[in-house]
């Protein structure tokens, strides 16, 4: 099966099971994003900061929540991920979802967008942070930079994307 028959199959496969999918066979526009909903769609009315969860990530975990914001950044390879700007600054909240059930089209970069999840925290060696920060670079096409790695505890702080 060529790529683009696998991504076909796996947006049919996705909507039989009550998902909204975009196929990322072909690419849909900003205007489309902003009136589509994905996965079990969001049923909370109140956000929450998504900055206010990145400063205190242990008062959240394991919460479910609403979070708000413009998009920085989606994966390029799967549409697994995508990067909400928490704030002022260059903190990110990464909303992760399961590959192929929800896949977040690119054209959502630059969007504002409301994502619900449950708030994970990630414990990770220096090796595996290591590793995951690479396989991050790579995916988004830029030069890994070892000096980017910082001292532990190497924590990644993530909304587990549900709608």
């Amino acid at each position: 099966m060529t790529i683009d028959r696998n991504r076909t199959v796996l947006a049919i496969l996705a909507c039989a099971c009550a998902f909204v999918v975009a196929p990322t066979s072909s690419p849909i526009a900003a205007e489309e994003c902003a009136t589509s909903s994905y996965g079990e769609g969001v049923t909370l009315d109140d956000s929450i900061l998504a900055a206010e969860i990145l400063a205190r990530p242990d008062d959240w975990a394991g919460r479910t929540v609403r979070v708000e914001g413009e998009v920085a950044a989606v994966c390029q390879m799967a549409g697994c991920w995508m990067d909400i700007v928490a704030g002022e600054g260059d903190d990110l909240l990464r909303v992760k979802v399961e590959d192929g059930v929800i896949v977040f089209p690119t054209a959502a970069k630059g969007q504002r967008a409301v994502a619900q999840g449950e708030v994970e925290i990630l414990e990770m060696s220096a090796e595996k942070w290591e590793s995951w920060k690479r396989h991050m670079a790579e995916e988004q096409g830029l030069e890994f930079d070892p000096a980017d790695l910082g001292e532990g505890p190497y924590r990644l702080v993530q909304l587990r994307g549900t709608g």
